[in-house]
Formats: structure tokens, sequence, C-alpha cells
């Protein structure tokens, strides 16, 4: 799988251009801004877009969706029905986080635990890991050894649960019972920062000490 990542918003959210190298068809995994600056990266990328993914309704990973979805006309997908009521309450969410106003809206269709994504000749596997959000999923490549993990996980650290319905037990067992149990060869692209691995941080991680 080829892989492209851009920060984008004030809270450098890691939007990824995930792309087949045999097809080019690509996914925008969490547009969270700047849609102009995505669709430049895709024409650099030489990818041709067939979808948005979105790992949870966060808004710094959900705001440009509807913007490059309508521009480029393509299905938003994810994430679990259980974030609904994240993307209900954009218009708060940006309000909240000193976003510019950003609109609810619903996706094409939401994820489900097991499902596979066909991207070209690439398969992705859905994992629903709640905990930061309810419904939030990561994407997992099994050939590639690659995962995009959102906001679940992060070079040495972990996603925040003080949000409504977060839930720290939860996002724990997600990690552990989900997420390294799929190698810990796996490297992993955060919502934020930098990749990692998860043998990196099941071994080192200081917030998963005990749990892992």
């Amino acid at each position: 799988m080829d892989y492209r990542i851009v920060p984008v918003t004030p809270f450098e959210q890691n939007c990824t251009l995930l792309r087949c190298p045999h097809t080019k068809a690509a996914a925008i995994v969490d547009p969270g801004g700047e849609p102009e600056r995505i669709i430049d990266e895709l024409t650099a990328m030489d990818a041709e877009p067939s979808m948005v993914l979105l790992t949870h309704g966060h808004v710094d990973h959900v705001g440009a969706a509807p913007a490059i979805a309508e521009r480029l006309g393509l299905p938003i997908i994810g994430p679990h029905a259980d974030d609904a009521f994240w993307l209900d309450a954009l218009p708060q969410q940006a309000q909240m986080f000193g976003f510019p106003p950003h609109a609810a809206f619903r996706v094409n269709r939401w994820l489900a635990d097991g499902e596979i994504i066909e991207l070209g000749e690439r398969r992705l596997q859905v994992l629903h890991c709640p905990g930061h959000t309810p419904g939030h999923v990561a994407l997992f490549d099994a050939d590639a050894r690659l995962a995009q993990v959102g906001d679940v996980l992060f070079a040495g650290g972990i996603g925040r649960t003080d949000f409504p319905r977060g839930n720290h037990a939860d996002l724990l067992a997600s990690i552990r019972d989900r997420l390294f149990p799929l190698g810990d060869d796996v490297r992993f692209i955060p919502g934020h920062g930098p990749m990692s691995s998860f043998g990196e941080e099941r071994r080192h991680n200081p917030f998963l000490r005990g749990h892992a």
C-alpha cells in the first residue's frame, strides 16, 4: 500500500492518503480540513480517489469530508454508527474547538467490525475500537502490515477518553485485544504525530504499562 500523510488543521491531524500501487485507487482517510491542499496532494501522488474513510466523528478528522466528497463525487464511508451523535454535533464541536462553522452531515455508509473494504487490489479490514469515541474504527492492511488507528493509539501515548461517551477501559481493551494481536511488526499511522509500531508501543508506551 502506498500512503502519504498530510497534517491538516491547527491540531496537525494526520489526513492519510492510501493508494493501491497497481490500480492507483485511493482512499482519503480523515480529511479534517484544508480540502484544496488534500486534493493537490492526491494529484501529486497520481492517485484516483474512490472514497473518503472516517475513523471517528471528531471535527478535526471529518471537517473537510463533505467538501471533498462533493468536489470529487466520492462516498463518505465510516465510522461505526455509534459515532452518529458526533457528526450531528459538528456545529457545536466547531464552536467549542475554534474551527470555522461546520454543518452536520450523514455518511453514505457506516462501517461494521470485521468488514473488508476493497481499495483497488488492496483489502482493508475494519476493526471497531471504541474508547476514544464509541464508534471509532481502525483500518488494517494485512499484506502491507500497516494500520490506520486514528486517535486510539499514538507514539508514546493513547487517545483521550474525557469526551462524551469516551471510556478509558474500552480504549485499553481496544488496544490490547484488537490492535496488538495483529503483530508487533505492524506499523501504524496515528491521528496525530509520528508513526510507530505495535511492538514499540507494547514494550515502551508509558500509558500501557500493566495493560499490554
